[in-house]
């Protein structure tokens, strides 16, 4: 078990930053998402440091086994928490990857550190460039979705990850493509994050625009989506992130959900692997 010791910018109170390292040669940097840990890429890290490649996955503060504090969950903490971990192992010529909410860590880290320490990144399932709909982003998500996933995690937040859990995989239509085990288990990873950090992530990833960090993208940059995301809908992310960013790979997989990673994994992984190899 490998800790990284950051700090709140808030109040300078330590923070522990869970991490896993597996591998050698080029670092592939894996950001989970909400509100999992980084144990959602589990069919992926064995590939990945099979074809050669280095795997740092690490737990976001708040959930997993990183410390929990009870502030400090914006994107600009969040991104220096990245920084961190990137500046303490030394990584180099990274390819750095975030799915759903790990996505906006990718593009605030671009934005605030630039891209020195990087070769490409990629965006998987991502909440970039801006999920909100608001005048200018007519096909973003309503504010008051984000304000009913608040209002059910307070009234009963274990319950509302069961519900959650099947929206992230569609799951009537992919019983065929995901167990129930790995629904639990899923769930399981999910009720052990900090429920004030459950709570304050949604804001985050919900309200935080990044269409200024995505104009700072100067690295080759993939973007996987499914075209059956209920949870991030591809027109309001994928496909608008594809828009401003330059040089970037846009991939649709077809009727995949939100969890694309479990339901679609050998698609998604060959996509993942061609990229990171070319």
């Amino acid at each position: 078990m490998s800790y990284l010791k950051t700090t709140s910018s808030e109040n300078g109170e330590p923070i522990q930053l869970y991490y896993e390292q597996y591998g050698e040669g080029q670092p592939v940097i894996l950001i989970h998402g909400w509100p999992l840990s980084h144990q959602m890429w589990e069919y992926q890290i064995q590939e990945i440091v099979d074809a050669g490649f280095q795997v740092v996955a690490y737990d976001r503060r708040g959930f997993g086994k990183s410390s929990k504090p009870y502030s400090g969950y914006d994107y600009d903490i969040l991104a220096k928490d990245l920084n961190d971990l990137i500046t303490t192992l030394n990584l180099k010529n990274a390819i750095l990857t975030g799915f759903s909410m790990g996505g906006g860590e990718v593009a605030r880290y671009i934005g605030n550190y630039g891209t020195d320490k990087l070769a490409k990144a990629a965006l998987i399932s991502s909440v970039v460039p801006f999920m909100l709909k608001t005048d200018d982003n007519e096909n973003g998500v309503p504010e008051e979705v984000f304000t009913e996933f608040k209002k059910n995690i307070k009234k009963d937040r274990l319950d509302f990850l069961k519900s959650f859990g099947e929206n992230f995989v569609n799951y009537k239509d992919n019983k065929d493509n995901i167990s129930e085990a790995q629904m639990h288990f899923n769930w399981n990873i999910a009720s052990h994050a900090s429920a004030k950090a459950s709570l304050d992530c949604i804001d985050s990833f919900g309200k935080t625009d990044f269409r200024e960090d995505c104009k700072k993208f100067d690295i080759p940059t993939l973007i996987v989506h499914g075209d059956a995301d209920e949870v991030v809908p591809m027109e309001t992310s994928g496909k608008a992130a594809s828009k401003i960013i330059k040089d970037n790979t846009f991939e649709i997989l077809k009727d995949a959900p939100h969890g694309l990673v479990f339901t679609h994994t050998k698609a998604f992984n060959k996509i993942f692997l061609d990229f990171i190899k070319s």
